[in-house]
């Protein structure tokens, strides 16, 4: 890296005070670090990584909307991750374990700067960011409550869908429906239309089954954005979306699905 390259970093946590604390705190033992952002929540978060490409992210585990781990699974190979978390030393094992970077609140001046200094190494070697892929999942099955639903199944929160020549960061919250492609998976938004370079029977195990339902063999409907079902000529039902102006049709198999509807 040359040493002139300035190194930016966002914050993210949703109270407000310790996030600020951090800020003071980065500011005074790194002086030469520039914070690009601070964040109030996930989501705040991972368009705050899209938009600035910071070196750095400090990630509070537990947020509203989407948790650290989201944000991390989403940040790419680029941003060096370091997770800000309150849980006890048990927990902290598996962060240990893993080699993952963390601070513990409240943060310490003593760990921060060990923290600090792990990074500026990494960052003047251009080592890159390890992957955190494994390890994550490692982390979302041992800390409770972080994106695994019941049965430790870990639900998918976020896509990254091409939409021409860009890739975007979808939340699946926002997702009106799901459809197959060949060997690729559409997914429609209000916003327009996006592609994803995975199956859709890959996808379908990693949604939350209470939102998202099969409706056809190769479509899967977010229920949230159904506006309501109408039956056409031949019996079939047919869905109309809130925010997209197309029908989809439920094949005969899933029309159990609507009976109370």
């Amino acid at each position: 890296m040359n040493a002139s390259r300035r190194i930016t970093a966002v914050v993210a946590d949703d109270e407000a005070r310790l996030a600020e604390f951090l800020v003071s705190r980065l500011r005074e033992l790194w002086p030469e670090l520039v914070i690009a952002g601070v964040a109030a929540n996930g989501r705040e978060a991972q368009s705050l990584i899209v938009r600035e490409a910071p070196d750095v992210a400090f990630l509070d585990i537990r947020m509203p909307g989407l948790t650290g781990l989201d944000v991390a699974r989403a940040a790419g190979a680029g941003v060096h991750i370091v997770f800000v978390t309150a849980f006890d030393e048990y927990a902290l094992q598996a962060f240990e374990h893993a080699a993952i970077d963390y601070l513990l609140k409240p943060v310490a001046d003593e760990r921060l700067l060990h923290t600090i200094a792990r990074l500026k190494e990494r960052l003047v070697a251009n080592t890159p960011a390890p992957s955190l892929d494994h390890v994550l999942s490692a982390l979302a099955q041992r800390l409770p409550g972080m994106s695994v639903a019941n049965g430790g199944v870990e639900r998918l929160a976020w896509v990254r869908a091409a939409v021409g020549s860009n890739v975007q960061l979808i939340n699946v919250a926002d997702v009106c429906y799901f459809q197959a492609n060949d060997k690729y998976t559409s997914v429609f938004t209000a916003a327009g239309e996006a592609l994803i370079r995975t199956p859709i029977r890959e996808i379908i195990d990693k949604l939350d089954p209470q939102r998202f339902w099969q409706v056809h063999r190769g479509t899967i409907v977010n229920v949230e954005h159904i506006a309501s079902t109408t039956r056409d000529l031949a019996g079939r039902i047919v869905l109309a979306m809130k925010s997209r102006p197309e029908r989809v049709q439920v094949s005969r198999a899933y029309a159990h699905l609507f009976k109370q509807m």
